[in-house]
């Protein structure tokens, strides 16, 4: 039944959005219908349309919200505007029919772009994953009062912004699936590498953005880019299994164990990039899908098609000025061209404050210094890594790699 809840829990509030406006209101109000069906439906039996009957309870719960805000701010009279409609208790075929692209509207709503990126995160996580604050807050580890005021502070903006529930005007679209995309692709990366806690994986936020991105790929099925997205997050996710040992600690892709990842995942993202990349210019997102391809077709670490892959990172990096990619690219160059090459490249990224600093540039960078033969740099290049990082797996992996040089 939680899944079922968590399923229609968008479709209800996009309806809820759609005929009131007033997303903080509407949002309550159907928080509050899906605990009364968590209550009633087990015992009761869940109803021949468990979506009609959301939308009927929450309406009326908004009903009474709003008319209870009228009423304080002397405005009855204005609340005969939001009485149920009749046939709302049974929503026509064709209103159900609308669901879907409701529930795109809501995505679209949720990225807007007058909130910033984690703003963006959490309200898609609330508004269309269905997670409650307490799982977003345990999620990104910080306490819930502090998640809830996001979040109010989310749905503040998108009231006050005035932004009717409706798509965005043609010219519009683009940029906002962008930021759509790329709010899938943050909350996906969360999960699949937690920044901070005592747990490499955070599955119920990747299985999330993979659930999510499936959906939207389901209503903008001609989109190469949300299909590049779909394949990408399917082919990281399909590592998931390899990547911890038994007592939780990171194993790196070149000694995970292969057998171990996921051949469905694996098959369905490449038949998904496969399709797609013939389309036309390949984005970001496909390009990446094609390296996470490559990776998961090669027989071993060593056999991966490294030559394809930095000329892949060649092409991301023409679109994008990332330093993500480009520290992914110079380790692509030190696998096909040699260490010495990508250390160079790795050198160069240190002068760029948006990684100088990351956990991630020093790790790199510490691992080619022990390919090259230079132990000492090494050890304190995953020493500086390990300092650098609030993930508990990656600090006693980069620790145990920096205390094997000591010996």
């Amino acid at each position: 039944m939680a899944d079922l809840l968590r399923s229609a829990a968008p479709q209800v509030l996009a309806a809820l959005v759609r005929r009131y406006g007033h997303f903080d209101s509407a949002e309550d109000a159907v928080q509050e219908a899906l605990l009364a069906a968590a209550t009633q439906w087990p015992t009761q039996g869940v109803p021949d349309n468990p979506t009609a009957w959301l939308i009927t309870v929450a309406s009326r719960r908004l009903t009474d919200l709003l008319r209870s805000e009228q009423a304080r701010e002397r405005r009855e009279a204005q609340a005969a505007r939001w009485v149920l409609p009749q046939d709302w208790v049974t929503p026509p075929a064709d209103r159900r029919a609308t669901d879907s692209d409701d529930t795109l509207i809501l995505l679209f709503l949720c990225c807007h772009p007058a909130l910033s990126p984690p703003s963006q995160v959490a309200l898609t996580l609330r508004a269309v994953g269905g997670l409650t604050t307490a799982e977003i807050a345990r999620a990104f580890l910080v306490p819930e009062p502090t998640m809830a005021k996001r979040i109010g502070r989310a749905k503040k903006t998108i009231k006050d912004s005035g932004v009717p529930f409706a798509p965005p005007a043609l010219g519009e679209r683009d940029a906002r699936l962008t930021a759509v995309l790329h709010v899938l692709y943050l909350i996906f990366t969360e999960g699949y590498a937690a920044t901070s806690g005592d747990s490499l994986h955070r599955v119920e936020l990747s299985t999330e953005a993979i659930r999510l991105t499936r959906l939207l790929h389901r209503l903008l099925p001609d989109d190469a880019e949300v299909a590049g997205l779909l394949a990408l997050l399917l082919l990281t996710d399909a590592r998931r299994a390899a990547r911890t040992g038994p007592c939780g600690e990171l194993v790196p892709m070149q000694e995970q164990d292969r057998a171990l990842w996921h051949a469905e995942s694996i098959i369905e993202g490449i038949a998904l990039i496969t399709a797609t990349l013939p389309r036309g210019v390949p984005g970001p997102y496909q390009l990446q899908a094609a390296i996470a391809a490559l990776h998961d077709e090669a027989p071993s670490y060593a056999e991966t098609d490294w030559p394809q892959i930095m000329l892949l990172y060649d092409r991301l990096l023409a679109l994008a000025d990332n330093p993500m990619i480009a520290l992914n690219h110079a380790v692509a160059v030190s696998m096909a061209i040699g260490p010495h090459a990508g250390l160079r490249l790795v050198d160069d990224l240190a002068t760029d404050a948006r990684i100088a600093d990351d956990h991630r540039l020093h790790a790199v960078r510490a691992h080619l210094l022990e390919s090259i033969g230079d132990p000492a740099a090494a050890r304190e290049a995953y020493l500086l890594a390990a300092q650098r990082t609030m993930s508990l797996p990656q600090q006693r992996y980069l620790n145990a790699r920096a205390a094997r040089l000591d010996r």
